[in-house]
């Protein structure tokens, strides 16, 4: 064997080597990225469900797929490549542009416990935004709007702290780690709202399993259950999903004020939080992450009722003279 030959064997050696150890590096750190990010993720997986009560079976999982692309969409499309940019043109953007999100989450979430709480006014305050629909298409497509304008807000967290956790890295590291994380995550997450909707049809099959003794009886129990607990599971992760937006929408806000200065709300929060950790070292940080999600939660609460007022007597006005205008001007081209 020629040595020139001998010589490029070992080039191409050496460049295996250093491709796999890129990726064995996008893996570690996508793989911390994952987990710095999991917090959202469960948030993003509580709200999910909610946007699928109501329908018939049939079309629970053709609406989780269409939020689901329209998650990849937001993700790949239109964060990732956003998110590359603003790290490296302006940086100073993200912050607000996150809290703008967080706040948009606190007043849906508000906007839910107002309906539960005054659904009268609630249905006033719908009216003035534009946002009820009598025909069935047409609500199930303003549900999977929302949900895709929600998981977008998560998203954009994600994909910030997903960012945060790979500094220094090549551009080309920063978008392959972006990718997988946002691939990864949404597979995760949009999987796993698809098996609680469908759990209660995974009940229905084992109930009617017609195998006998001990073991048959066993699986039948057992899928009468899964059917008797889902509609109050899914009661429960509509719950939990309002209560997240409006946690999630608060921590982002308290979090944005600190860096802009703003420290005061956020260290007091963390104060509080560290003192009741204290009261029981054995569950610390359990008892911290509970302390910080209640009081992000007041928070984004009290200015989600703020912002629905705003929305209804400022906002769509707005929105809907601007909508007018566009109309105009698109009609008079389309006449000319």
């Amino acid at each position: 064997m020629s040595v020139g030959l001998i010589a490029l064997l070992d080039d191409v050696a050496a460049l295996a080597k250093v491709a796999a150890a890129s990726l064995d590096d996008v893996a570690a750190q996508a793989t911390k990225a994952g987990a710095k990010a999991a917090g959202v993720v469960i948030d993003d997986a509580a709200v999910t469900p909610r946007y699928v009560t109501g329908f018939s079976a049939k079309r629970e999982l053709p609406i989780v797929g269409r939020i689901a692309l329209g998650s990849l969409r937001n993700k790949l499309i239109v964060l990732l490549p956003a998110a590359l940019l603003l790290s490296y043109f302006a940086p100073w953007a993200i912050n607000p542009l996150l809290m703008l999100g967080g706040a948009f989450l606190c007043y849906e979430g508000a906007e839910k416990v107002y309906e539960a709480v005054a659904p009268e006014s609630a249905h006033e305050h719908e009216a003035c935004v534009e946002t009820i629909s009598l025909d069935a298409a047409n609500l199930e497509e303003e549900k999977i709007a929302s949900a895709i304008k929600t998981d977008f807000i998560l998203s954009a967290e994600i994909m910030a702290i997903t960012l945060g956790a790979v500094p220094g890295q090549s551009l080309m590291m920063q978008a392959v780690v972006l990718a997988l994380v946002g691939l990864g995550i949404t597979v995760a997450v949009y999987g796993a709202v698809a098996l609680i909707v469908k759990a209660d049809d995974v009940g229905v099959y084992f109930a009617r399993i017609k195998r006998r003794g001990v073991l048959g009886d066993a699986i039948r129990a057992l899928g009468r259950g899964m059917v008797k607990s889902m509609p109050f599971l899914l009661a429960a992760l509509g719950i939990i999903g309002t209560a997240a937006m409006i946690w999630v929408g608060g921590g982002i806000i308290l979090h944005g004020l600190e860096l802009m200065g703003l420290g005061a709300p956020a260290h007091f929060v963390h104060a509080l939080s560290d003192r009741v950790g204290d009261l029981a070292p054995a569950a610390e940080e359990a008892l911290e992450w509970l302390t910080t999600a209640a009081l992000s939660g007041a928070f984004g609460l009290v200015l989600g009722f703020f912002l629905i007022p705003v929305v209804s007597y400022l906002v769509a006005p707005i929105w809907r003279a601007a909508k007018r205008l566009f109309g105009k001007k698109i009609r008079s081209r389309v006449a000319g």
